[in-house]
């Protein structure tokens, strides 16, 4: 796929890039394999939200699955997340399920799973667990949720316990929940101080705030998903005042991309960390380092 969007990489050349670093390849945290119906659910929303995030956002790889997966190892990745996530309750053990067998099948994906505030959610969250979950995900502003539900009390004391990451969109990019924004989730850390959190996005576009978050709390990361982009920075720029805290923090920032849910093509989220200046030593850590040494890779 041609790079329309900026950036001096195409897709063809991401793999090459990663090997010119010394690489085995590329971690991504932050890919999504979800069921085929709730997949096509998905696209559907992000192609008609141009009204409400005011700007357009096709699908770049709206594939079936194993041309998706395919177009992943072909820009050397070698390992990547499977992120589910539910907007309703009685939806999350179902993708557990689904995820798991996922990842039987295919041994680059990261065991995920995921949760919901119900009654339930302890019971499944610790089978899930048990049952060698490597990664989950919460998506407070789809579930439109209070990440400090009571339901999630025991839950999040379990994550904290295994040492097993949660991907978690709790910034207020591209557009604010009721329960977004640095408050609700810090109040969670505060309460699990040993929680192993990855914000994803940077915290889009609360990036000073998450950044403290993870100053404070030697076990927050955070994932680089779509930050930096073009198509983020229109809306949401990065402070470039924020980039020394940024290298700073070099190893805990973590390789995210959305894909296949992206709307440019995948070789645009490396450009964009390449050309940020921080130099090889922070490119090879993000791209793949840190979440090898995270993920026991």
């Amino acid at each position: 796929m041609s790079n329309p969007d900026g950036g001096g990489l195409e897709d063809e050349h991401v793999a090459g890039y990663a090997r010119s670093l010394g690489l085995p390849g590329l971690i991504d945290i932050h890919v999504h394999f979800m069921p085929d119906n709730v997949l096509r659910k998905v696209w559907a929303y992000f192609e008609s939200a141009g009204p409400l995030i005011g700007s357009s956002w096709p699908v770049a790889y709206k594939l079936p699955e194993p041309e998706r997966l395919d177009r992943l190892a072909s820009f050397g990745v070698v390992r990547h997340g499977a992120l589910n996530y539910p907007h309703r309750p009685g939806m999350a053990e179902w993708l557990n399920h689904w995820s798991q067998e996922f990842a039987d099948v295919h041994p680059s994906s990261f065991r995920c799973a995921t949760f919901y505030p119900e009654p339930s959610a302890e019971r499944y969250v610790k089978e899930a667990i048990e049952g060698g979950a490597q990664l989950f995900k919460a998506h407070v502003q789809v579930g439109a949720y209070d990440p400090r539900d009571a339901h999630l009390k025991p839950v999040w004391g379990m994550l904290a316990e295994s040492g097993v990451p949660v991907v978690t969109h709790c910034g207020s990019g591209p557009t604010p929940g009721v329960h977004t924004g640095i408050g609700p989730i810090s109040e969670v850390m505060g309460a699990n101080p040993d929680l192993t959190m990855i914000i994803a996005h940077l915290g889009t576009p609360e990036y000073e705030e998450f950044l403290d978050l993870a100053a404070r709390y030697p076990k927050v990361y955070l994932d680089t998903t779509m930050a930096f982009t073009p198509f983020t920075e229109s809306m949401s720029p990065f402070p470039r005042h924020l980039l020394p805290r940024l290298a700073d923090l070099g190893d805990r920032i973590l390789l995210g991309s959305d894909f296949p849910n992206i709307p440019y093509p995948y070789a645009v989220q490396i450009s964009a960390l390449a050309e940020l200046g921080l130099g090889d030593d922070w490119t090879r850590a993000v791209l793949y380092g840190n979440a090898a040494h995270l993920m026991n890779v």
